[in-house]
């Protein structure tokens, strides 16, 4: 119990059935801030807010979606577990690069891999919008400290390569620290180029 408890808090993107999740992802380049209910143990719907900036700030851009989350498949494992999630939203895309607002369209997909003292996760994410499309990607990996106890915080480290077409078309890489308990979890780092992030999930 106590590392599918753990695997679902600390990876998925939607909680226990009858549950409400908040989520935040903060760097220059990038906020987000998100709230799902989980109607089944398998579907979640909520609202996202979003805003994207290139490194010099110039070029501009936010979202705000209705979002549509489904756990597609999971493989509870001997000592780990595994899952693919679809993540999708529809609602509408505004910025300084075009005039006036666009409906936008977000379908994605996550897989992720993860056990007590191991965690990897892959995502890509399509923000299709006429004249104004982006994708993000992202890859995870991390290592926990030590194992804990189920209702003991637990410090893992987390290395993330992340793309966002919209802001640069490299990869960003950013070290982060991150500890994960029952309900929650907290991380922050910063990437290679000293750009401060900021991640967190509440789950209630």
């Amino acid at each position: 119990m106590a590392i599918g408890f753990m695997t679902q808090l600390s990876a998925a993107p939607l909680g226990y059935k009858n549950s409400w999740m908040v989520m935040g992802d903060f760097s220059k380049t990038y906020q987000e801030l998100s709230v799902n209910y989980s109607t089944t143990a398998n579907d979640a719907l909520g609202v996202s807010v979003s805003a994207m900036q290139t490194e010099d700030s110039v070029s501009r851009r936010q979202n705000a979606e209705v979002v549509y989350t489904r756990k597609v498949a999971r493989w509870n494992l001997p000592n780990a577990q595994a899952n693919v999630w679809f993540i999708g939203g529809l609602g509408s895309t505004t910025g300084n690069t075009f005039g006036g607002s666009k409906a936008m369209a977000s379908p994605g997909l996550q897989v992720d891999y993860e056990t007590t003292r191991f965690y990897s996760m892959a995502s890509a994410r399509v923000y299709a919008a006429q004249g104004a499309t982006s994708n993000i990607t992202t890859a995870r990996l991390g290592a926990s400290f030590y194992e804990v106890d189920y209702d003991q915080p637990q410090p893992w480290l987390v290395i993330e390569a992340r793309r966002m077409t919209f802001v640069s078309n490299q990869y960003e890489f950013t070290p982060m620290l991150r500890v994960i308990h029952n309900r929650y979890f907290v991380e922050a780092g910063a990437n290679l180029s000293g750009q401060l992030r900021f991640n967190f999930m509440y789950n209630y």
